[in-house]
């Protein structure tokens, strides 16, 4: 049976290293470090997603794309980077997405490494963050 948003608030909350919120169909968790991640269940898949910069505090865009394309597959696995926008200001996103039939670890292992890439990514790609 697919997770419903307040059976993820559940394990979610009940987990000591993050703290989760609920707003509206999205569940706020922040991890021990202060990283912020929002997750959501939408049809058939849960969605895990932190803000890693705005794309104004990039100065040279194309060379940082061309980097984070030929490096994250291999250097931060289970973690995919995006561009979203919010409001009128477009986003770097970090995220990874499973099917909303996982078992409990799969979630909690996908938080944990999502969460660890973001680490990894912010000081791996530091100069051109701003």
């Amino acid at each position: 049976m697919p997770w419903s948003l307040h059976d993820l608030y559940s394990l979610l909350e009940s987990q000591e290293d993050l703290t989760a919120s609920k707003e509206n169909d999205t569940i706020l968790i922040s991890n021990d470090d202060g990283i912020d991640a929002f997750v959501t269940v939408s049809g058939e898949q849960i969605l895990v997603e932190a803000l890693l910069c705005p794309l104004s505090r990039v100065s040279d865009r194309a060379t940082f794309n061309d980097l984070i394309l030929r490096t994250h597959k291999n250097m931060f696995p289970l973690t995919t980077i995006g561009i979203t926008g919010i409001g009128t200001e477009e986003f770097y996103v970090a995220f990874g997405a499973l099917s909303a039939e996982s078992g409990p670890d799969a979630i909690l292992i996908e938080i944990g490494t999502l969460f660890l890439n973001i680490e990894g990514m912010l000081e791996f790609y530091q100069e051109y963050l701003g």
